[in-house]
């Protein structure tokens, strides 16, 4: 089996992903501003989607880079993949050879004010995203194949707001330790390690970033959270897939 190659230029693929997401979501609110149909708060970059394409590309790039046929890659169209309790759910980056599920990622991303709702309705979609596909698996809606490669991307903006100490109020029982006080930063990090830990998805990664007039940054939060890691492990699966199959 091959090794995995990934360009001399990944920071810089990774930053211009990032630029192309800051620059789209202004242009979005801009544009709905001017056109008299601006969303309240920032539903305006939300609603308009596409800012998030920057990241995709690379993935697709990176996975046609490692040797996947274009044919088998769907970021546009044909992201439709039957679940168990409900009829479909769009992904946003599918690998499908041969009738046979190789990847499947979700990309989401979270700029405020709202933190809290927003962190629940991601949180909330996530979870019942992986429990849906895995039992429809289970229950062999995708045939008799290998498990397929399940990934969770988030980009974070990285704020005063996102990184302040967070109350949690539970009057009947307990909060888990871990969540005392606990940024939104900081729960997102929680969260996107427990899908790990418990296998409802393969790899996530989840990306800090911010945006002002000085310049644009971005981190990542969580060891096993990484761009690197994250690719890496869906690099691995595509190659492993596509080896036995003899590409």
């Amino acid at each position: 089996m091959n090794a995995i190659q990934l360009p001399p230029d990944l920071e810089q693929q990774i930053f211009e992903a990032v630029h192309f997401f800051w620059s789209t979501r202004f242009g979005q609110i801009k544009k709905q501003t001017v056109i008299g149909t601006r969303d309240q708060g920032n539903r305006g970059a939300v609603t308009g989607g596409k800012q998030l394409d920057g990241f995709v590309a690379l993935i697709r790039n990176l996975l046609i880079q490692n040797g996947v046929p274009e044919h088998c890659i769907f970021v546009d169209t044909d992201l439709e993949l039957p679940g168990y309790f409900r009829p479909n759910k769009k992904w946003d980056l599918l690998v499908v050879d041969k009738n046979e599920l190789v990847i499947a990622i979700e990309f989401k991303s979270q700029v405020g004010p709202s933190f809290g709702n927003n962190f629940n309705n991601r949180t909330e979609e996530a979870m019942g995203t992986a429990l849906d596909i895995w039992t429809a698996y289970r229950e062999g809606v995708f045939g008799a194949q290998q498990a397929p490669w399940l990934g969770y991307f988030m980009v974070l903006e990285d704020c005063a707001k996102s990184k302040e100490p967070v109350r949690v109020r539970s009057p009947h029982f307990p909060v888990l330790r871990e969540f005392h006080n606990a940024s939104y930063q900081k729960r997102y990090q929680i969260f996107c390690e427990k899908l790990l830990r418990e296998r409802q998805y393969s790899a996530s990664c989840l990306m800090s970033t911010s945006c002002s007039d000085e310049a644009v940054t971005y981190g990542f939060l969580g060891e096993h959270l990484s761009f690197d890691m994250f690719i890496t492990s869906m690099l691995s699966a595509a190659l492993a897939h596509f080896f036995q199959r003899g590409h």
